[in-house]
């Protein structure tokens, strides 16, 4: 694929623009956004993607786009789990209504910033060890039963409880009074720390072990960095109006870990094959390529929009006749920062 330095300017030029513009909206106004302020951002964000993606697919083929629209849905799904963490935190740390806009865009910056480097490091172990292929695959497999595991067993985890934010409490004067962004603050000459500053720090460490899920799963489904990297802006973007808009609805969606573990084994598998395919391993087939199938861009499509759909049916149908208690013990099993990754 061959994407030009305009474009990869006017691409970086955008996105931050847009985070800019959200920047200065959200300093200058801090408020809980209105129903309407979540729709018409949201439409925007997804009609962006949509067409986005449209352009890829004709102007760099269709596989390319159903790559696009694959890597997007499933970081979206991913970023989505990462959000009902947000919500716990939030939660935890009693965060107000007004100032929660802010937390959340910090950690969309965060999440950008991470992914970014991570999207160039895995770009440049592809690009010199192919067997890495067979590294991320196992990764993701064994992420997925670390979901299912931490599923069934109901692991009631908090992200307040992360040994960095717990270092950072015990080491800084943390004030109670929040300040939005202003991250210190003096009471009567005393100098001290907003927890604004300990909500970033579990902003942080949550995106930063959210990433290593995340980049390895759209690695599996493209290997062109201007792909994973658009996909995962698209994917963060609207986090924040649908942190808003579907709290309530978010924890409803009780077997997400389930649809998400069976995405990752999916496409861990699928990048296991293509390892298998371009194999150089001298201790498997004599360093020569065996001949595996390999599964195509749009049947990863077929197989996440599937996953995604039941898993979203299934969990609304299900959710409908369980108390709130209930639902609460079945999404106990999110994952937090301490645990986003392996154990």
């Amino acid at each position: 694929m061959e994407i030009s330095t305009i474009e990869w300017a006017v691409t970086i030029g955008v996105t931050c623009a847009v985070l800019l513009f959200d920047v200065v909206v959200i300093a200058r106004d801090p408020h809980e956004p209105s129903f309407r302020e979540c729709i018409v951002a949201l439409s925007v964000y997804i009609g962006a993607a949509v067409v986005f993606g449209a352009w890829i697919w004709i102007s760099h083929g269709h596989d390319l786009g159903v790559q696009f629209y694959a890597g997007w849905l499933t970081e979206y799904s991913l970023s989505i789990d990462n959000l009902f963490v947000f919500i716990v935190l939030m939660a935890a740390l009693r965060v107000p209504r007004e100032y929660q806009q802010e937390a959340l865009m910090v950690g969309i910056i965060l999440a950008l910033v991470f992914r970014g480097i991570f999207i160039a490091l895995g770009y440049q172990l592809i690009e010199n060890f192919a067997w890495v292929f067979y590294v991320f695959g196992a990764f993701l497999v064994y992420t997925a039963v670390t979901l299912v595991r931490s599923y069934r067993s109901h692991e009631d985890e908090h992200p307040e409880n992360n040994r960095v934010v717990r270092f950072a409490q015990r080491h800084l004067n943390v004030g109670e009074e929040y300040r939005g962004l202003k991250l210190f603050y003096r009471v009567d000459g005393a100098r001290f720390v907003s927890p604004m500053l300990i909500v970033i720090i579990a902003l942080g460490t949550t995106d930063l072990l959210f990433a290593l899920d995340s980049i390895p799963a759209i690695f599996g489904i493209t290997q062109e960095p201007y792909l994973v990297f658009t996909a995962n802006v698209f994917a963060l973007m609207g986090l924040r109006q649908l942190y808003f808009l579907l709290g309530g609805l978010l924890k409803r969606l009780i077997y997400l870990s389930l649809g998400l573990a069976f995405v990752l084994a999916f496409i861990g598998v699928k990048l296991v094959l293509h390892a298998l395919h371009t194999n150089e391993l001298p201790f498997i087939n004599g360093g020569e390529p065996l001949d595996v199938p390999e599964i195509s861009a749009l049947a990863s499509l077929g197989v996440i929009v599937v996953t995604l759909a039941v898993t979203a049916i299934a969990s609304l149908a299900r959710s409908r006749n369980m108390s709130a208690d209930e639902i609460a013990e079945r999404t106990s099993s999110l994952r937090s920062p301490d645990e986003a990754g392996p154990e």
